[in-house]
Formats: C-alpha cells, structure tokens, sequence
C-alpha cells in the first residue's frame, strides 16, 4: 500500500506525517514555486485556456517540446511533472513552475530560468507575454478567464462566503515562494517563528504589485491586502506560533478545525460544505452513498488549502513575497537560505525581531503593503530591518559554503536586494513611478518592461 492511502486512525497518525517529514542538515534542500500572470502582448488580454493559443494548446506545446508527463483532468491537460517539478495552472491561468528540491541556489536558479526561457520561447509563437508582476495590471477579476480544473470550481463557491477579495486572489495574483527543510520538532518551531517575524520585512523587499485595474491602486503590494481578505480560517499570521506550546501537536488542532474544501474521490472532486478535517475523522465523508474515511493524502490535501503566511506541511513552506523579475526571483530562495538554514542567522534573526508582538507584525504587514520598505514596524523602520537581514542572510551563506554545507557561494544571489536597500524603495514602487512619469499609463510600455 501506498504510504499516503493508510487510514488515519487518529491524532498519532496526523503527528507521524510531520515526525517522517524530519530531514537531518546533509540532506536539507531548498524548493522555488513561482507563479506569472500571462498576457496577450498586442492587446494586453487575458489568457483563455480553449483556443489554439491559449494555455492548454500551450501547455499540450511545452509536453512535446520536453515531454514532461501529462496531468489530465476531465480530458484536458492540467498540469506537467517530471522529477519532482511540476508546472500547473492558477486559477485563472497563472502558469506555476514548482521546483524540484535542490541544494543550492545556482541549481533552483538555473531551473527557474531553463523553465522561464522555454515558456517564453514556445509562447511567443502565441503572442504570449508572462509579466514579472505580484498582480494582474489590467483587469477586474470578472474580465478573467477561468482554468477548467475541479477543484478551482468549489473554492469559487466557497471562498466568497468568506473574504471579499478572495476571487481576486484566485484569478489576479501571481507570488513566488520557497520551502525549506526541518531537523526536528524543535527546528521547525525556531524556524516558523524566525520565517514569521521576518516576513513582512522580505513581502517588502518583493512588494509588486501596484498597478491593478489599468490604474495605480494605492499600494506597493495590493497582493497583501487580498490575502488579508481571502479566509480569516485559513490565512493569515497564525500568531499562536509563539506561543509556549507550539508544535506539531498545535498546528494540526489548528488544521483539525479549518473548514476543507473537498475530498477527492474516484479522481472527482466532492465538496466538503464546512465539514472540518476532525468532523471527517469522527464520522466520515459519504459520497454517492459510500461513507469514505481519512486517509494520509487526504491530510496532505487539507493542508496544501491552508494559506497562513508560513505553512507547515513535510516543508516548511515562506509565502510572503509577489512575483517580481528574474534576478529578484532568484535572490528569493537565497534570502531565506541563508536566513533560516544557518543557526547563527536565525538566532540573529529572532534576537533583531524579538521586540516585535504579534500586533505590530499584523499593523506592519498593512503598512508595508501600503508603503512597502518605506513601512514601519512596531518601534523598526522596516528598510533598517530590511538591511539588517539582508546581512544576516550574507552572514548565513557565507558559513553554509565554509562548513561545506553548500558547495557553492550564494552569496551574489543577494545583491538584488541590497540595491533594493539603497534605493530604499520596494519594485512596486518603482513600478508605479515609471507608470506615471514614464510609460504615461501605456499597457504596452509596462508589458514590454516586465515581460520575461
């Protein structure tokens, strides 16, 4: 059998799924999830999945060009994989690379511009332009096309029940994210707690996303304030994290009561109608007359629908940051490396932000989305904490590749950001001045600017 379809007979299951994720630190691997908004690049348009140049006629062309596999869904070709990657589609056809889990920077980077490159190649025959943006920069979210994937059918049902702009960030936003490992129970907590402090401070250093709707929209990241109106249930800072009692024990209770989506049966999806994953394991989920019960897979589904701003899964999962250009993209996976894969960092990290309460981080988070490094949090300017941890994640890099835990020196993948510092303002910003003062509100200008 399947070690994801064994039964889970009760909470010592739930705590087994996270006690066999424990990786020790020679295996410890970093994976990048990147997501891009495509445009037509004559008109500015949307992408649809049906045509013969829309998504899925491009995704059937990257199949033969690479021949990566095949993921169907009701006959129509859905997502891409091969050794641990994938390419899959967002909701409203955001095209997602998920990389494989690699052991230095230089790898996940030259994956990400490998898969970049083909995309933009094999689209360009469609007219195709995917933008280095946090958000769609053009469109209300029922101008948007809609991905033919199941699962996308009940979260449209549902989310809107629980946040305003939920659809929006279904349909309009693009992010780009890392996953990292843990040693132990103690190591993922220090690790949580450091990746929570520390997020508002790098959602600033990528915050992109300030033209929306063909109009400046009065942030430097409006990706953050959708997710703090998608599903207060599922999204958010999870301040819990620093409490005493945090561990894997707490996260799944918290888990246990979230609301799930669906449950996937005989390749179908079924939706869940706010049974929660504790009511499932009590009484069942019965679909067409079968009562079915919980398996492994069903909890690793549940908590690939959770959105706190860190997640915990057999990874742990740093969220904050919207999708920006290529070099920004790859100093992601660095920062965070070198933050949280080094003790020293991330002693360096907790001990910089240990004055920071769960309030201000909330209160700094808006601000930051409003004002991006010009933000303040609790007593901290953020662009001084933004340098702070820029240099703490130097610091970590440099020690990684000296013990010999990393081959190579990263290092350099960081200078992004430190330009970012001395400039002392977000890419949104930048972004929504050429808009103004440059490009005079022209869609093609911006397109051709932050096209990959």
């Amino acid at each position: 059998m399947n070690p994801h379809d064994r039964p889970v007979e009760g909470v010592g299951d739930l705590l087994a799924y996270f006690d066999a994720a424990e990786t020790p630190r020679e295996d410890w691997a970093v994976g990048t999830e990147h997501e891009k908004v495509g445009v037509y690049a004559d008109t500015g348009d949307r992408v649809p999945y049906e045509g013969p140049y829309g998504i899925g006629a491009l995704l059937e062309k990257v199949h033969a060009a690479v021949g990566w596999e095949r993921v169907e869904e009701r006959g129509r070709v859905i997502a891409l994989q091969k050794d641990g990657a994938s390419i899959t589609l967002e909701p409203g056809g955001q095209i997602e690379l998920s990389g494989a889990p690699l052991a230095t920077t230089g790898e996940t980077c030259a994956e990400f511009n490998t898969h970049v490159d083909l995309v933009k190649e094999l689209s360009d025959d469609f007219g195709i332009a995917w933008l280095g943006l946090g958000i769609d920069p053009f469109h209300d979210v029922d101008d948007i096309p809609h991905m033919p994937k199941g699962r996308y059918d009940i979260m449209r049902s549902y989310l809107p029940t629980r946040g305003g702009l939920a659809l929006e960030m279904m349909h309009a936003t693009a992010t780009v994210q890392a996953n990292f490992d843990y040693a132990n129970e103690a190591d993922m907590i220090a690790k949580m707690r450091g990746a929570l402090l520390a997020t508002p401070v790098i959602s600033a250093l990528f915050a992109n996303s300030s033209i929306s709707g063909g109009r400046e929209n009065g942030y430097v990241s409006r990706r953050l304030v959708i997710w703090r109106d998608t599903d207060p249930d599922r999204c958010g800072l999870i301040p819990w994290v620093f409490d005493p009692d945090f561990g894997y024990e707490r996260y799944l209770q918290w888990a246990l009561d979230v609301p799930m989506f669906f449950l996937i049966r005989d390749h179908g999806y079924h939706a869940a109608g706010g049974l929660t994953f504790r009511q499932f394991m009590e009484r069942g989920f019965e679909v067409d007359g079968q009562v079915h019960r919980p398996t492994v897979r069903d909890w690793d589904m549940h908590l690939t629908t959770l959105f706190p701003d860190v997640r915990l899964k057999r990874i742990i999962e740093v969220r904050g940051a919207d999708t920006v250009p290529r070099a920004h993209i790859c100093a992601l996976p660095a920062v965070w490396k070198g933050l949280l894969y080094d003790a020293d960092a991330l002693d360096g990290t907790l001990s910089l932000l240990s004055d920071v309460s769960t309030e201000a981080l909330d209160v700094g988070q808006l601000d930051v989305a409003r004002r991006g490094l010009r933000a303040e949090m609790g007593k901290h300017k953020v662009l001084d904490l933004a340098r702070e941890l820029v240099a703490l994640a130097d610091g970590g890099l440099g020690r990684i590749h000296a013990d010999g835990f990393s081959t190579a020196d990263e290092r350099g993948f960081l200078d992004p950001l430190r330009e970012q510092v001395e400039k002392g303002m977000s890419p949104g910003e930048e972004i929504a001045q050429r808009w103004k003062d440059e490009w005079n509100g022209d869609r093609q200008k911006l397109i051709e600017a932050t096209r990959y």
